[in-house]
């Protein structure tokens, strides 16, 4: 059975009933993926991370448990992809690092303002409360959870930090992968505890200042004086 006919067999052995026989096509298999991922990140919040079974996932989402293997490798491959995907929609419209060529603070600014809008939405809140909880018991769930969020996000930053233009407008004491956690640390810091334990946030005027500022404190320390 091919990866993409294993997506029509649910957990329960029971075909869907309302479609017709054959291999689905690549955009409908991609549909299925996302709904499976949909229907996995819902349950993690409702229940918890240790407390979901794939057996349960596979069986709400209607695929095979086989799909899941197949597809992530596990548990946490799909809980890690689930990150991934959530975070490159947030980026999804923002031009590329490696090449955006605007001044170095609005390129900042306009990341900052995505990764605060990420980071305080409700499910990311949620999602990062359960990892909180289930990590010290779970060290394959925390690995997934940074792999797909914290590592990439420094990856990101490191990699922007280290071009030669940008390079040349900083210090050249601190290497881009200090720079980068610097970054996120001015960034957020103190203000993801204030998201974790007081969730409510301020609107988006406000919230667009507090990163202007935030990007303005990082910038006092990691300049290269004129």
């Amino acid at each position: 059975m091919s990866d993409e006919q294993a997506l029509d067999v649910p957990a329960d052995g029971c075909p869907f009933t309302n479609r017709t026989a054959g291999r689905p096509r690549a955009s409908e298999a991609e549909a299925r993926m996302q709904d499976l991922m949909t229907v996995a990140a819902e349950l993690f919040l409702e229940k918890g991370y240790s407390k979901v079974s794939l057996e349960a996932i596979a069986r709400k989402a209607h695929v095979a448990v086989r799909t899941i293997y197949v597809k992530f490798g596990g548990k946490a491959g799909l809980f890690r992809e689930i990150l991934r995907s959530g975070r490159e929609s947030y980026f999804a419209t923002m031009e590329d690092l490696e090449t955006n060529l605007r001044p170095m603070r609005e390129i900042l600014i306009d990341f900052g303002a995505r990764m605060n809008e990420l980071v305080s939405s409700p499910g990311a809140i949620n999602l990062h409360r359960i990892v909180i909880a289930e990590a010290a018991a779970d060290p394959e769930l925390a690995e997934a959870f940074f792999d797909a969020g914290p590592r990439q996000t420094r990856e990101a930053l490191r990699t922007f930090f280290s071009r030669a233009d940008i390079r040349a407008q900083l210090r050249a004491d601190m290497p881009a992968e200090q720079l980068s956690v610097h970054f996120l640390n001015c960034l957020m810091g103190d203000q993801l505890k204030r998201y974790l334990f007081m969730p409510q946030g301020c609107g988006e005027h406000q919230n667009l200042l507090l990163v202007e500022q935030r990007v303005d404190l990082f910038l006092m320390g990691a300049q290269r004086p004129a």
